[in-house]
């Protein structure tokens, strides 16, 4: 044998990752490939393009069906339903809706009930990012049936939901990766949400937050690229300028700053409740003792029975949103959007028909800001709070509470009004709200549905432990190389004498401590010729490959010994002399990441500071009493 230096000890021995790799069925990272980032950047530009398009029809779709339902006029003009004249003949017509809805849903597909991003997520966790293909044009139909006929939905939700249907379908008509599907997925998704409300980097952040669970540039690029092509369709085919008008706002002061966060923590908390009180309806429906088709229908009545009473509940209401964020509603209407489009929200979602989350919860949320900042400045008015701004900070800390996407419900406040001055008072509502739910609720309105299915949803986006840990840092410098002109009798019979210092692969060397490669033992206990040949004669031309440098991570390690299916591997100094330094071996990087977690548990001070303070106080007594002493 020969020793390099420095070579002190035996050869590093570890289980082989073959079986646990098996068993895990993962596959060798590979490293990236930039041109495959630049096609998918490409599909994923193409996909917003065509869900631009289809978020006009859609809209077009909900306002002729609300047209042809409330006001028996064909046209794509939008009218709300609040000013319909079919006195009692409103409480059927959600109800109709609903039929329609749930007959689309047994003879189309069931995935059209919902509001689309609980659905998204599921078939990005559980099935590949695969979705039916049909979901492209059912989820669009039924939810402007829904909707168009009284349904208190947004268009987001459905156009999340169909955007993200394109994207899967294309992934899954070409040759691509399951993680460039789920890029394809999410980048249609947001692109949807960006054409209808021109928030592109909120939609960006509602892809990380909600559907990518990542943030690296092969996800990040696609989704943004979509995101800034779907804001181009939205002022393309919509409109210019910020999708909810309100007055223009001043910096608020320190003390209305902390008003404003201590609106968010309420509204967290009320959440929290319209969470749990939504899947209470959805239970409740679950017990009746009739078919699933007929949950929407009386879904429908309910909706179609307050709309009677509240004709402002029915809709989609953005014309609501501006109201309430003009800081000028009544407060009978800002009571009426808080709990009336609550229930009829509520109800109808929990029917099971077709419809979106968002726009109810900015509506309600908004609303119930602009009631407390009512109240505010009634009883205090001291703390001179803005009623604009106090429902803006409703608004997002209602979505941020619920879903717990706090940077989207940020930035999309900030982005849909245009109000740059309000990022601080949404930043301290928001976080409030996100506070408030993570505490109280252990999921969200978002991933409660899925849950309960038993698909748990990433919280953590957290950068891999062993990707911040060098293999200099837990680099064993005590190894034993063979010499490649160690005969292949030679290390039969060293490793004879020393079973218990074998591992499954040896390190051999040239004579100048140069790499030559790794041999398996394998290879060299079935060696059946002239044993006095050199041990170079069973090395493989590839095994020179099987190496890492000591600047390397130990995430690299991993993917190497993966690729190379090898539980041990030589470290080679940086450079073009391919010394080895040391061994890194799988017990090793186990070592390490146990060490790490360790670390995000250890709660030991560094510095005692009780200790230190002691010690002060008595140097100072002893300066003093020897200045006293000086002195006298």
């Amino acid at each position: 044998m020969k020793h390099s230096s420095p070579v002190h000890a035996g050869i590093p021995i570890s289980p082989s990752l073959e079986a646990t790799l098996a068993n895990e069925g993962a596959p060798p990272r590979v490293a990236p490939d930039k041109r495959r980032l630049i096609r998918i950047s490409l599909l994923a530009v193409l996909v917003a393009v065509t869900i631009s398009g289809v978020a006009r029809l859609l809209v077009s779709l909900i306002n002729l069906v609300t047209n042809l339902v409330f006001f028996g006029d064909v046209s794509v003009a939008y009218h709300s339903p609040a000013e319909n004249h079919l006195g009692l003949w409103v409480v059927l017509m959600p109800a109709l809706g609903g039929l329609v809805v749930s007959l689309m849903a047994i003879y189309g597909s069931k995935a059209i009930r919902g509001h689309g991003i609980p659905e998204a997520m599921e078939q990005i966790l559980t099935n590949q990012s695969r979705i039916k293909p049909s979901i492209m044009y059912l989820k669009p139909v039924s939810a402007a049936i829904s909707i168009g006929t009284g349904g208190p939905f947004g268009a987001e939700g459905p156009i999340i939901a169909t955007g993200g249907a394109l994207g899967s379908t294309l992934g899954q008509l070409i040759h691509i990766t399951h993680h460039e599907r789920k890029v394809l997925l999410a980048a249609g998704a947001t692109a949807g949400m960006s054409a209808i409300f021109g928030t592109p980097i909120a939609a960006v952040f509602l892809a990380i937050e909600l559907l990518l669970f990542e943030f690296s540039p092969r996800s990040l690029l696609p989704v943004a690229l979509a995101c800034i092509t779907g804001a181009a369709g939205h002022h393309l085919l919509f409109e210019q300028g910020p999708v909810f008008e309100m007055p223009e706002l001043a910096a608020p002061s320190n003390v209305a700053l902390a008003t404003y966060s201590a609106i968010g923590l309420v509204v967290g908390l009320a959440s929290v409740g319209i969470t749990k009180l939504v899947y209470w309806i959805e239970d409740a429906f679950e017990k009746l003792p009739i078919h699933w088709a007929w949950w929407p229908a009386l879904g429908g009545l309910a909706v179609g029975g307050i709309g009677y009473f509240a004709p402002r509940t029915l809709g989609v209401g953005y014309e609501n949103i501006s109201a309430v964020l003009s800081g000028t509603a009544p407060l009978a209407l800002l009571l009426t959007l808080c709990f009336l489009k609550f229930a009829s929200w509520a109800i109808s979602l929990g029917s099971g028909t077709s419809g979106g989350t968002l726009a109810p919860l900015l509506t309600i949320g908004g609303a119930m800001g602009a009631l407390l900042g009512v109240a505010i400045q009634h009883f205090l008015p001291a703390l001179d709070i803005a009623l604009p701004l106090a429902a803006l900070v409703g608004m997002a800390a209602m979505f941020a509470g619920a879903s717990r996407a706090l940077l989207t419900s940020i930035v999309f406040a900030v982005e849909s009004t245009g109000q740059a001055q309000a990022m601080l008072p949404l930043l301290g509502a928001c976080t409030g709200a996100y506070l408030v739910s993570f505490l109280l609720m252990g999921n969200t309105i978002m991933t409660e549905k899925i849950a309960r299915r038993g698909v748990k949803t990433p919280v953590d986006y957290e950068p891999d432990l062993l990707d911040k840990v060098p293999v200099s840092q837990i680099l064993q410098n005590e190894l034993v190389t063979i010499s490649t002109n160690n005969s292949i009798g030679e290390v039969r019979a060293w490793t004879g004498r020393e079973p218990a210092r074998v591992g499954s692969h040896l390190i051999v060397v040239d004579m100048d401590g140069t790499f030559a490669g790794l041999l398996s033992t394998v290879a060299l206990t079935s060696w059946q010729a002239d044993e006095h040949v050199p041990i170079s004669t069973l090395l493989q031309p590839q095994s020179t490959k099987a190496t890492v440098l000591s600047t390397d991570t130990l995430r690299t390690v991993v993917e190497r010994m993966a690729r190379e299916n090898v539980d041990v591997l030589p470290v080679l100094l940086p450079g073009k002399d391919a010394r080895v330094t040391g061994v890194v071996s799988y017990r090793d990087i186990l070592a390490a990441y146990n060490t790490r977690l360790q670390d995000h548990g250890d709660t030991t001070p560094n510095i005692l500071l009780k200790r230190k303070g002691l010690r002060v106080l008595l140097r100072g007594k002893t300066l003093f009493q020897s200045s006293g002493q000086t002195n006298s």
